[in-house]
């Protein structure tokens, strides 16, 4: 019986620019004199730099990312969204995905591409988008003593799927990650990283819902579902089930 590992999100997550705040608390769009603003002339392209620790599905990394608005309007923008990450291997003894290391260099990506648009009042924002992220995933030696050969580097997909909408106080957002490819969402398939164990994504459907306790402040709150490829024949364990998350 082999062991197997689930990944949770293949690349970062990945952080889609906002449209500016153009309604404020303290009186309606009218009242401020920003209703003849312009999108086209306010969200510009952005490019930003960012790294992470390892974590639960997730190696240490560094990326570049950037914002790219395709075409703007007065209310509304088409936008793609890029990231790139190098990878890096766990720390010595340390799994980010169970007892199997992460090793060597690799780079993953994640793409979205959307549209955005504000209500006639523009107290409101609704987008939605999606993309696609991969992720090779390299693999070295195991934390508890087992011996393993036969190393390899699969390489993971997956497709994503997002609906949000946000004024100042409240935002909700829809979320599917599905993998596609040869370990993808109804394959059966698992990657065999090793002599004794394997891995595979997880097909992920979410929502997160957020409140703005002031400008600098805001509490979010989400649920999550995930599931993954099934092969009992032939690993021991597999993962199934629901969870929670909040952030402040």
């Amino acid at each position: 019986m082999q062991h197997r590992l689930s990944l949770g999100l293949l690349a970062s997550a990945i952080s889609v620019a906002s449209l500016p705040a153009i309604a404020q608390e303290d009186g309606s769009a009218d009242d401020l004199g920003v209703m003849s603003i312009s999108l086209n002339d306010v969200v510009k392209p952005t490019l930003g730099f960012q790294g992470a620790l390892q974590g639960a599905g997730t190696p240490n990394q560094a990326g570049i990312g950037g914002f790219l608005p395709l075409s703007a309007g007065d209310n509304s923008v088409w936008f793609v969204d890029v990231l790139a990450n190098a990878n890096f291997a766990d720390y010595e003894s340390y799994s980010s995905i169970g007892q199997t290391t992460v090793a060597g260099t690799t780079i993953s990506t994640s793409t979205r591409f959307g549209y955005r648009w504000l209500n006639g009042d523009r107290s409101w924002m609704y987008g939605i988008n999606a993309g696609y992220d991969s992720r090779p995933m390299s693999t070295g030696a195991t934390t508890n003593g087992i011996e393993v050969f036969n190393s390899q580097t699969p390489f993971f997909q997956q497709v994503a799927v997002n609906a949000e909408l946000q004024s100042n106080q409240w935002g909700a957002n829809v979320y599917g990650l599905i993998p596609v490819g040869e370990y993808g969402y109804g394959s059966d398939n698992v990657a065999l990283i090793n002599s004794s164990f394997g891995a595979e994504p997880l097909t992920t459907v979410g929502l997160d819902v957020n409140y703005n306790i002031s400008n600098s402040l805001s509490l979010l709150a989400g649920y999550y579902y995930q599931t993954c490829e099934k092969e009992p024949e032939v690993f021991e364990n597999y993962a199934e089930g629901s969870g929670v998350k909040a952030r402040l």
